[in-house]
């Protein structure tokens, strides 16, 4: 769930230091929890359903934090928004962000250290 996008942003951004010397601009819109049926149409792998599954628990715990999470989630007109900012603003940004809870996160991890963070994504899969 959240290495993909750690991925994604990683690469993204790695990729806007190279290219920005051909005039490429590379943007990362950073939507958090917005509310769609993701939730409803993701499909889990039989064998983290399966109790004796080492990942059988921590898949429940995510289960119910991403329903507590979608309750608060944004409208999904936050990521248009975002995204019709970066494409019609003179001063580019690399970063976007789409929803109170990542504008929350993002100033979070400015101002705690990386374990104080760690503690608190990693408390959403505990």
């Amino acid at each position: 769930m959240f290495s993909t996008k750690f991925a994604v942003e990683g690469l993204s951004e790695s990729i806007s230091y190279e290219l920005g010397q051909f005039g490429i601009k590379v943007v990362l819109i950073e939507p958090g929890f917005i509310k769609t049926n993701f939730s409803n149409a993701m499909a889990i792998a039989k064998k983290v359903q399966d109790p004796n599954s080492p990942y059988s628990q921590m898949m429940q715990r995510i289960q119910a934090n991403l329903s507590k999470m979608a309750k608060n989630a944004s409208p999904f007109d936050v990521v248009s928004k975002a995204i019709l900012e970066a494409v019609t603003t003179k001063s580019l940004n690399l970063r976007y962000l789409a929803g109170k809870d990542v504008e929350t996160w993002a100033a979070s991890k400015k101002t705690m250290s990386d374990t104080e963070f760690h503690d608190i994504i990693q408390g959403i899969t505990r």
